[in-house]
């Protein structure tokens, strides 16, 4: 798919999620506030892993701090919500950063279980700074009103906030991938000796993957504790991390619009298995799971690009077949 041609098919993606507040019912819009969400997070969690070929399994640890640091900014300082979103990605911007350094030792699955304990462990640390994080009975927020007397309904307005800061950051890490810097993540990713002998600093590259990955779960973390208005150490477990880790797979390694295919997967597919089988909804979702890797091994974004390919390879044979048949053709 060309750029013009991926350009508008983006345009008419985000004209339709714009129309969707005034035909969903309220209950249908905030799952659709969450996919937005999830589609952050995963962008966050691509541009490390799809692009930069960091294995991570601690991105709900990321996830809860942004979440936490949002929170903690409404409920103890009264901060309007608008202005605790940036300031929980560049928190956990910092954080990652800052994780990632020591990190750089690590690679494969011993840099995976180093992130895994950070998942593991921050929801119990979190439980014992009672005084900001309210324990485990965690922090009730209060669901802000919409500004300039706009006729709207709280999950209207959170799916609009919501969707233009998800169209943001999209863009953002759109010309990311397709910069300088971009290229160097993917050189790093497919070999990173060959890459620093061209002059690519990896340890510096590696470190700020981190950061912004982080930073881009931190931005969906603080947008999830704005529209459920709660937040809980438990809900932060490392099933969270898991499950990100799958909607980057399913959706798609190393696609921007995977992230939004995946975010619709990890979203609605257990609602299905749990309306097909509510004594075994996780079984349902295993099998759903093997059909896609099976069916789709390069996940759904791979799929699709693949049949698009394949598509314009038949139309472009086809073209030539008749251009040659008329050549050939005698003239009366």
């Amino acid at each position: 798919m060309n750029r013009r041609a991926s350009l508008a098919l983006a345009l008419v993606v985000i004209g339709v999620a714009f129309s969707l507040p005034f035909y969903m019912s309220g209950f249908r819009l905030f799952q659709f506030t969450q996919v937005c969400i999830y589609a952050i997070a995963l962008m966050g969690l691509n541009l490390l892993t799809g692009y930069n070929g960091q294995f991570s399994l601690g991105h709900g640890a990321f996830y809860a701090i942004g979440a936490y640091a949002s929170a903690i900014m409404m409920d103890r300082w009264e901060i309007a919500y608008g202005w605790t979103i940036p300031v929980a990605g560049l928190v956990c911007l910092v954080v990652g950063f800052l994780f990632g350094r020591p990190a750089l030792r690590l690679e494969g699955l011993y840099l995976a279980l180093a992130t895994f304990s950070l998942a593991l462990a921050l929801p119990q640390i979190l439980k014992y700074f009672e005084h900001w994080t309210g324990g485990s009975q965690g922090l009730v927020l209060t669901k802000p009103r919409a500004p300039w007397g706009l006729s709207l309904t709280e999950d209207q307005r959170l799916y609009l906030v919501t969707l233009i800061v998800t169209v943001v950051m999209f863009v953002i890490a759109a010309n990311l991938v397709r910069s300088r810097v971009g290229r160097a993540l993917v050189a790093i990713r497919d070999n990173h000796i060959a890459a620093e002998a061209m002059g690519v600093n990896s340890a510096l590259f590696k470190s700020l993957t981190f950061g912004v990955s982080a930073a881009y779960t931190g931005v969906a973390g603080a947008l999830s504790a704005v529209a459920i208005a709660f937040v809980a150490p438990d809900s932060f477990n490392v099933f969270l991390s898991v499950t990100f880790l799958i909607g980057i797979v399913i959706g798609g390694l190393g696609s921007i619009w995977g992230n939004v295919l995946g975010a619709l997967f990890i979203q609605f597919v257990p609602n299905w298995a749990q309306d097909i089988s509510k004594a075994a909804p996780w079984a349902i979702f295993g099998v759903f799971l093997i059909v896609f890797m099976f069916v789709m091994p390069y996940g759904i974004a791979g799929a699709l690009k693949r049949l698009w390919i394949w598509a314009a390879r038949s139309r472009v044979s086809g073209e030539g077949g008749e251009v040659v048949s008329s050549t050939m053709t005698p003239s009366a």
